[in-house]
């Protein structure tokens, strides 16, 4: 397994494009694929892709804003998604790992999750800060990571 990162106007972003189309997770993927129809990344934003044997099988974002009010919060670790038949590998971990060391590389500190889920982002080194309120209206659980 390789985690590539994802560049406008390639194979892999046509590639990735329609990984989203057609994964499973579906309250995000129409959003997902339209900020890689319009590539609304910025300056450092990006996304990348973990390839088997040339197919995509996860995809994560490192982004400067996410689906909360909150623009003094950043950077945003996100689009963390494995399809079914990848799963119980750590490739999830593996994409998250990949994301930091990029923000890392960029001279962040510490980069953070916002989630639904107690339990899961704790594995990979995430610590709960507090609710947020996303745009919809609805709560989710926001997490933080110290960069070594």
């Amino acid at each position: 397994m390789m985690i590539s990162k994802v560049d406008k106007d390639t194979a892999l972003a046509r590639q990735l494009l329609e990984f989203v189309e057609n994964c499973s997770w579906y309250e995000v993927k129409d959003h997902i694929a339209d900020m890689l129809r319009l590539w609304e990344f910025t300056d450092w934003e990006c996304m990348f892709a973990a390839l088997e044997d040339g197919k995509i099988v996860g995809m994560v974002s490192v982004m400067k804003t996410d689906y909360y009010p909150l623009p003094e919060i950043y950077p945003w670790i996100s689009c963390i998604f494995v399809t079914e038949s990848a799963r119980g590998r750590r490739i999830s971990g593996q994409l998250i790992d990949h994301a930091n060391g990029y923000a890392k590389e960029l001279g962040f500190t510490k980069t953070y999750i916002p989630t639904e889920y107690t339990g899961l982002y704790e594995h990979y080194g995430y610590r709960y800060i507090r609710d947020i309120v996303n745009y919809g209206g609805g709560t989710d659980r926001l997490y933080v990571k110290e960069l070594e």
